[in-house]
């Protein structure tokens, strides 16, 4: 238990150098996660009647979590290995459009 803390301590002393910008990237991360878990959990515990509005609705929060994931990937200075001739404009460029057709997709499935 006490390797647990001496873990957890360390990962909040490490997180409070991520830029701002990256925190509030993984505030939408968790966001979608929840999301997607209590639709999820609803789905087990009531049922799934219209099931097309759940799988509409499931699909678009772990659509947006990926995308958002691949968003913070793509910002984050530690990995400006993999995009450094990606600028971020461009990247939140990317996430715009396809989140559009995300949603597109989406409100097709929803019927």
């Amino acid at each position: 238990m006490d390797r647990l803390s001496s873990i957890a301590q360390s990962f909040a002393s490490e997180y409070k150098k991520t830029p701002v910008k990256l925190r509030v990237i993984d505030c939408f991360i968790l966001y979608a996660a929840l999301t997607a878990l209590v639709q999820f959990a609803y789905v087990v515990l009531v049922g799934s009647f219209p099931f097309n509005a759940f799988l509409a609705g499931f699909l678009c929060s772990v659509g947006f979590l990926v995308l958002t994931v691949c968003l913070r990937m793509q910002l984050d200075p530690a990995s400006s290995t993999e995009f450094k001739n990606l600028s971020p404009e461009r990247a939140i460029a990317d996430f715009v459009v396809c989140n559009l057709l995300l949603f597109l997709v989406v409100w097709n499935v929803m019927g």
